[in-house]
C-alpha cells in the first residue's frame, strides 16, 4: 500500500519544486542584497587569530562552483590579510559569513585555498583545500575546519572561498561584503566569463562588480606562536 505523504512533507516537497523550477527559469546573479546572519559551530578551543567581520554592508558577491551547465559562471573570491611581524600562525578554520539567493541552498561542500600575496593579487598556492563539509548556520554562513593547519610566517596571504552548489537545485551562494577595506581591495574571477564582466582572472572585485564594497566578511582561527 502506498504511504500517505504528511503535511510537512508535502510542503517540504513543493517548495524544493519551485526552488528548483525557478533556479531553472532565470541565470544566475553576480552579487545579492541581504544581510548575513552569524556563524554557528565554531570551535571554542582555537583562538581567533584575524577578524574582520564586523561591518556587513547588506551585499553578497557570488563565489561557487556551479553544474556543468552553467559553468561559465563558476567564480571566486579572495581577500587579503596579514600575519604580523614576529608572529608565525597554524590557521585550522576559516569562518565565513555570507547567504543564500535565487534558491535556499544548502551547499553541498566548500573549497579554500590559501595563497601567498603577489603585488596585492593571490598568487602561488600554499594551501588547497577542497570539498570540505563545514557547519552551516542554514542561511550560507559557515565554519569550516580544515583538515590540517595551515601554517604561516609573518607577511601578507589570501584566501579563497567558494562552495559547491547545482544552481538548478539550490541557487546561489554569496560571500557578504563588508562596508570597509583591510589591506588591498577583494579580489574576484570568472573564468568563463559567464557574467561578462571581462574579469577571467583575479582583478579587483569593485571593478568587476561595481555593487560591492571591495571586502568580504571572514575570520581566522587558530594557534599564534
Amino acid at each position: 500500500m502506498q504511504k500517505l505523504l504528511t503535511k510537512a512533507s508535502i510542503v517540504a516537497t513543493a517548495v524544493m519544486a519551485l526552488t528548483a523550477a525557478g533556479a531553472a527559469n532565470a541565470a544566475p546573479a553576480a552579487s545579492h542584497a541581504g544581510q548575513a546572519q552569524a556563524v554557528k559551530g565554531s570551535s571554542a578551543a582555537l583562538s581567533v587569530l584575524y577578524d574582520q567581520t564586523a561591518n556587513d554592508s547588506g551585499i553578497a558577491i557570488v563565489s561557487q562552483n556551479f553544474e556543468t551547465g552553467n559553468d561559465p559562471f563558476d567564480s571566486q573570491a579572495a581577500d587579503d590579510f596579514v600575519v604580523p611581524a614576529g608572529a608565525s600562525w597554524a590557521v585550522g578554520e576559516v569562518d565565513v559569513l555570507g547567504q543564500y539567493f535565487n534558491g535556499f541552498g544548502l551547499a553541498t561542500s566548500e573549497h579554500v585555498t590559501f595563497y601567498k600575496d603577489k603585488n596585492g593579487k593571490p598568487g602561488k598556492v600554499i594551501a588547497d583545500f577542497p570539498g570540505l563539509v563545514g557547519t552551516d548556520n542554514g542561511t550560507g554562513s559557515f565554519a569550516i575546519t580544515l583538515p590540517t593547519p595551515v601554517k604561516l610566517k609573518a607577511g601578507t596571504y589570501w584566501v579563497a572561498v567558494q562552495i559547491d552548489m547545482d544552481f538548478t537545485v539550490g541557487g546561489e551562494w554569496g560571500w557578504e561584503n563588508q562596508t570597509t577595506v583591510e589591506g588591498a581591495p577583494a579580489k574576484w574571477a570568472n573564468p568563463g566569463d559567464g557574467f561578462l564582466t571581462g574579469c577571467t582572472k583575479y582583478q579587483t572585485e569593485t571593478i568587476c562588480i561595481p555593487d560591492g564594497q571591495g571586502d568580504h566578511a571572514f575570520r581566522l582561527k587558530g594557534k599564534a606562536k
